[in-house]
């Protein structure tokens, strides 16, 4: 008897009752997996070898057996000085890379001391005003021998302006700096909501940003495209793969119309996903989007060098499943999913603190959840050799379903006129909200057990020390700007700007005009103000 004659035999002998799980992506898992769902699995074009096409298996040949990922916890609060603090603490305990968390107000490019940013100042990242801001946040960290990312996207050009200014007053040239910049400024349109100015002139100051690094800064990212919070505002694991890599199209779209080849520019590309809790769709979500992305840069870029093709990422474990209720349930969540990024094959990984679904992560909770990496790192055996869940029937049956529901929301995107287009006419947005309603009304109806919220409750009380940023810390800060604003050279802030302002009617590249208004000591809301009186503001229009 063959093998589909003996799993029909199996199958009619079992009597018990069980339940059709569906994943995030609406597709149903079956009780078992066999070489019978892998009818037209062919081993090399399906998978490959490690850091060879199609990069299924991992964008390097011995993956973590060469050296772990990038260990990056995402900090920042209150004043730059605090931060800074935090960062070294972070960097004593083995944190290999920085990620540097800004506060709402210079996430949006204004200054401490705007009326709007009343109340805001360092809650949920650090105030960054002006370079002196940006001096002090990196106060005695060689930036020659760390990475650095910065999680900023409309003011992007600004921030990398400032950390450019800062290595060069340390004597660090900038084709040495290494990191990477968000500088993602579609999804935040479609999900996150920190912009400034309208789509056209946001595209702009981004692919000013991409081109400026590949010649002035070759070391550094200079995007990450961000799936991580599209997946937060509750789209499926399929979704996000295909938006991301959607986003990702247009963006290299951008670039190329500038006359710059995809070689000249993609191999800096970098990405950003989830972590979430379902553990293999995790898994083959990082291994599907890697072989999808490496087909879109070789066929429709034309790619002619291998490394272009290769999509490199940073994962962070899911803010939005941290529960308040029962946070120590916190710890297993963070790592499980950070097991799941690994096992995906991520280039850097950030994992969520038990506590922050409460406050801004405690130096005791950032502790554990740097602790988790590195438990997973030098503790599970996991690194030993490279993909060592490839060849599981299930989980290439899993990462070549999650493929195709993503390509065909790429068709459809693309049917649309692009990725510019769907987010105007609201179609992602209004996606992403229909997964998020379904998916709680599963967690409402119980269909999906989240451990502590909707069962397995007690009654017990959280009782732990929460960090909280003092109100003192928005004084300081205005003041501090104050002093700032009455001893620079006021003429040379003036004519930086107004230079800017009149580049921003032209065609040139900003980046060095940016980089000149920092220099001058200009702020963060001067500059953005600058370019708002050519470029607007942008008002999101009705989608729903």
């Amino acid at each position: 008897m063959g093998l589909e004659e003996e799993l029909s035999e199996w199958n009619k002998s079992i009597k018990a009752k069980e339940r059709k799980p569906l994943n995030t992506s609406g597709l149903e898992i079956k009780r078992l997996y066999t070489p019978l769902d892998l009818k037209e699995f062919d081993y090399l074009k399906s998978l490959g070898f490690p850091g060879k096409h199609p990069y299924t298996r991992g964008v390097y040949p011995t993956m973590y057996r060469t050296r772990p990922w990038t260990m990056r916890q995402y900090a920042g609060f209150g004043t730059a000085k605090e931060t800074n603090e935090r960062y070294k603490y972070l960097l004593s305990q083995g944190q290999t890379g920085l990620s540097v968390a800004f506060d709402l107000p210079t996430q949006v490019g204004i200054d401490s001391d705007d009326e709007l940013a009343l109340g805001e100042v360092g809650k949920v990242g650090v105030a960054i005003d002006s370079i002196e801001d940006m001096e002090t946040l990196f106060d005695e960290i060689d930036l020659s021998k760390i990475s650095t990312s910065m999680t900023i996207n409309a003011p992007a050009t600004v921030l990398l302006a400032m950390y450019i200014t800062v290595g060069e007053k340390k004597g660090i040239d900038r084709k040495a700096l290494n990191g990477t910049v968000q500088n993602d400024i579609l999804k935040e349109y479609i999900a996150r909501g920190t912009y400034i100015y309208p789509p056209v002139p946001s595209m702009r100051l981004t692919t000013d940003l991409i081109t400026y690094c590949s010649t002035e800064v070759p070391k550094w990212h200079a995007i990450s495209i961000s799936g991580y919070h599209m997946r937060e505002a509750g789209a499926t694991a399929a979704q996000e793969i295909a938006f991301t890599l959607a986003d990702g199209i247009t963006y290299c779209e951008e670039v190329m119309k500038r006359g710059i080849g995809i070689d000249d520019f993609a191999p800096n590309l970098s990405f950003f996903f989830a972590s979430h809790s379902n553990f293999f769709e995790e898994v083959a979500k990082f291994r599907a989007a890697r072989r999808m992305w490496a087909e879109i840069v070789k066929n429709r870029f034309n790619a002619k060098e291998e490394r272009s093709c290769a999509l490199k990422f940073h994962t962070q474990t899911g803010g939005v499943t941290l529960t308040a209720q029962q946070p120590e349930n916190n710890i297993v969540r963070v790592a499980l999913q950070a097991l799941a990024a690994v096992l995906g094959g991520t280039q850097s990984l950030h994992t969520n603190s038990f506590d922050e679904a409460l406050a801004l992560p405690s130096e005791r909770s950032v502790n554990i959840a740097l602790r988790t990496q590195q438990l997973i790192a030098y503790e599970s055996g996991v690194c030993d050799t490279v993909d060592p869940l490839g060849g599981s029937y299930y989980i290439e049956w899993l990462t070549d379903s999650l493929e195709e529901k993503a390509w065909k929301y790429i068709d459809e995107i693309d049917r649309m006129g692009g990725m510019m287009k769907a987010v105007d006419n609201g179609y992602v947005q209004r996606e992403i909200a229909n997964s998020a309603y379904e998916y709680q009304l599963k967690v409402e109806n119980k269909e999906h057990i989240i451990v502590g919220v909707n069962e397995f409750k007690n009654d017990e009380k959280v009782n732990m020390e929460l960090l909280k940023v003092d109100e003192a810390v928005e004084r300081a800060q205005v003041e501090k700007l104050k002093r700032l604003r009455d001893r620079r050279d006021k003429s040379r802030v003036e004519e930086s700007l107004r230079t800017l302002e009149k580049k921003c009617e032209s065609d040139e590249n900003l980046m060095p005009y940016v980089l000149e208004c920092v220099k001058s000591y200009a702020t963060l809301g001067e500059i953005c103000g600058a370019m708002k009186k050519v470029f607007g503001e942008y008002r999101p229009p009705e989608v729903f």
